[in-house]
């Protein structure tokens, strides 16, 4: 019993490990007031932080499933955030909760669908990843209700002045781009995946 509640124990440290990596990568979390902004950093940080955390997550249990896990424990800690911007007076729409779940299903589709092969999910997987969560997110924050007017109307308190919003210009908020992050976020996730599994192994 000793040696399984160990094992259990170390499952949860790596799975709050992994979730800290995806938090720290950057932008976790679509504020309303700087969305569209952000969304290259956070294709770029966090498809390539999924796939180092899934891998790692992934490698320590030998289990597929884990990653969309990992995933739906990022979910809960974001929606947990929303609710305490909530609670403080903001909208509803204020925070946007970013789409893991799908692209760490991909990743997870990928590891079973070859066999538990390591060098094919970081390789198939981090492609899937790198290339869905950008656009996953994009139509996420397209289903947004007006956020030219959450933009200007509820500007965060710790929003430094050059990010705040001066006037609006609504092409500059809606010409996004997609292509960029989604490549950048392929081309990024193999590689830095590749090299966390690495260290993992030794």
């Amino acid at each position: 019993w000793l040696r399984r509640t160990t094992h259990y124990l170390s499952i949860v440290v790596v799975a709050v490990n992994s979730t800290l990596l995806t938090i720290n990568a950057g932008d976790y979390i679509f504020y309303t007031d700087w969305a569209w902004t952000s969304f290259v950093v956070f294709s770029i940080s966090q498809s390539t932080m999924l796939v180092v955390g899934a891998i790692y997550y992934m490698l320590f249990t030998g289990v597929p499933g884990t990653a969309t896990y990992y995933a739906t424990i990022m979910t809960i800690y974001t929606w947990v955030a929303k609710g305490a911007w909530f609670a403080l007076g903001y909208p509803y729409d204020f925070i946007v909760v970013p789409v893991w779940i799908p692209s760490a299903m991909l990743l997870d589709l990928s590891y079973w669908a070859t066999r538990r092969n390591k060098h094919a999910a970081i390789l198939i997987g981090g492609t899937l990843v790198g290339m869905s969560l950008p656009v996953f997110n994009m139509i996420n924050l397209l289903l947004v209700k007006d956020p030219l007017e959450m933009a200007f109307k509820y500007p965060r308190p710790t929003l430094p002045p050059y990010m705040t919003p001066i006037e609006p210009q609504v092409g500059k908020f809606y010409n996004c781009p997609v292509a960029l992050g989604a490549g950048a976020g392929a081309v990024l996730s193999v590689p830095i995946a590749a090299l966390g599994a690495k260290l993992n192994t030794w």
